[in-house]
């Protein structure tokens, strides 16, 4: 399923040599490197597919991204690429796959708030892109953490293969920061690592009940739409720090079963 990417030429040197705030970096790797882990250990890893970036800090045209070849089980931190936007691998070894630079690459340069893009097709979620309708149903109140923040691609063109299609992928997503894509799978932005990491969580687990729910062949109960509404809001009061949180957590977490993720 996935394709190398094909790079001809050197990386630029004024990207080479351009200022780069290395402790930033080194947090931002650990803590890409945590939610890749971790979301294998959950299931929402699939092979050698599907990719995790983010923004270096402090700059806004090079990207972290997991290597082609290694599954989210094996990825560590300082074994994430950094990429310019051209396809160039600034640091690290090996090349970004194909379908992960298309899409993140993309995403990064047309959506300025997304310094973070998880793309999965973890089982839940991506299984609501699979049948007719809109996939959440704000009938739980995990989903009520999405109200207002989801968009569909309503078209699957398959692999995304060249810098049109990532380009369409971040039109049909626009200003919304989760996009279900038809017969694919989720993308997840967010302006951190951690917000990522915490909306990927929770948008699975809301699936997840959903999905259960709905094998019961009982009708929804929707939550009323005040409601959900004034739900929504006391979240996203709390979201960056609960995110931060629970990213921490889940490093703890790693730490004692797995600390060779931040090697």
């Amino acid at each position: 399923m996935a394709q190398e990417l094909t790079i001809t030429g050197e990386a630029p040197a004024v990207l080479r040599n351009s200022s780069i705030d290395r402790a930033a970096l080194a947090q931002a790797r650990i803590d890409l490197a945590a939610s890749l882990r971790m979301a294998a250990r959950l299931g929402f890893a699939e092979g050698i597919c599907n990719h995790f970036s983010a923004l270096v800090p402090g700059r806004d045209d090079l990207f972290l991204v997991n290597p082609y070849g290694l599954a989210f089980a094996e990825v560590t931190a300082s074994s994430l690429l950094v990429c310019d936007f051209h396809g160039n691998v600034i640091e690290g070894e090996g090349r970004p796959e194909a379908t992960a630079f298309y899409i993140h690459a993309r995403l990064h340069m047309k959506k300025p708030g997304a310094r973070a893009a998880f793309h999965t097709h973890m089982p839940n979620a991506t299984a609501l892109t699979m049948i007719e309708g809109e996939p959440l149903a704000h009938a739980g109140q995990t989903a009520l953490k999405f109200l207002g923040r989801t968009a569909v691609d309503p078209v699957y063109n398959g692999l995304a293969l060249d810098t049109a299609e990532g380009d369409r992928i971040a039109a049909a997503m626009g200003d919304a920061d989760i996009l279900f894509m038809r017969s694919h799978g989720v993308m997840v932005t967010a302006p951190s690592i951690a917000e990522a990491w915490d909306d990927l969580y929770f948008l699975e687990r809301a699936a997840e009940v959903q999905i259960r729910a709905l094998q019961t062949g009982r009708p929804l109960i929707p939550v009323p739409a005040d409601v959900a509404a004034m739900t929504n809001a006391q979240m996203r009061d709390e979201d960056a720090e609960s995110a931060r949180l629970h990213l921490e957590s889940v490093k703890r977490i790693l730490a004692r079963s797995e600390p060779d993720y931040a090697d």
